[in-house]
């Protein structure tokens, strides 16, 4: 019997959340806690790639994250951005985030259409004579690279921000019938918070994604619930048909 559930991301803002209408409907308790954070990098280490930000003719950002740790960075480093400094954006809702940081409207922001590297890049190379600077995550692919290199077009990648284990103790796992990992970097964060962690048949695992469940199965653990699945392409669905069988 499943009671009681670890889920590594933040807690839900919204009362329409799923985890709430499942929590009501099997009687378990869900608990919130990001087994990674997000940090950005001091002006002493981005100095160390040796990028000069002002080279470059445009900004290219991919999350909510990259534009923070830019904007951030660049009042570290004492960086004025001119104003008629470019932006492209994954997404209509990343690029409309931009304007916490300038006034929207006194620059030309460009952004893909569904969220996805490949449509970026489409409306990038109509605009071939920019010099782009492309903020990433210190755990990225070489997607964009490859991307950009099709298409010909000038680039510099650099780091900005990078992902870390984020701290639990002991106390918060104890009487946790189930964890629910997201993210290789989640996985990781759980061997270093628990070196000494070892899943007995009391403890279930989920996952979320492929590239999770070879992490963990890296790792030795045991996999009792891998989304999504053909019948449900969320997380909280795959929970939601789990409980019914494990809590029936």
């Amino acid at each position: 019997m499943i009671k009681k559930i670890l889920v590594s991301q933040p807690q839900p803002t919204s009362e329409k959340s799923p985890y709430f209408d499942i929590s009501k409907k099997h009687g378990v308790e869900f608990v919130f806690h990001p087994f990674i954070k997000v940090e950005g990098l001091s002006a002493k280490e981005f100095r160390q790639q040796k990028v000069q930000i002002l080279e470059h003719t445009a900004i290219v950002f991919n999350s909510r994250h990259a534009i923070d740790h830019f904007f951030n960075l660049c009042k570290e480093m004492r960086i004025a951005i001119p104003a008629d400094m470019k932006y492209f954006a994954i997404s209509e809702s990343i690029a409309l985030y931009i304007q916490k940081y300038v006034q929207y409207r006194k620059r030309k922001v460009s952004f893909g259409s569904t969220g996805k590297w490949p449509e970026l890049i489409q409306v990038m190379a109509k605009h071939k004579t920019e010099k782009y600077l492309v903020p990433q995550s210190d755990v990225h692919t070489d997607e964009v690279r490859t991307l950009l290199d099709a298409k010909k077009l000038k680039y510099t990648e650099c780091v900005m921000y990078r992902t870390v284990p984020n701290a639990i103790s002991e106390e918060e796992m104890r009487g946790m019938d189930m964890l629910v990992v997201f993210t290789p970097a989640g996985v990781q964060s759980l061997q270093k918070n628990f070196p000494d962690f070892k899943q007995d048949e009391s403890i279930k695992i989920g996952c979320f994604g492929k590239a999770t469940a070879k992490a963990l199965e890296d790792a030795g653990f045991r996999i009792d619930l891998e989304a999504p699945s053909e019948k449900a392409p969320s997380m909280t669905g795959c929970l939601d048909l789990y409980l019914e069988e494990a809590n029936a």
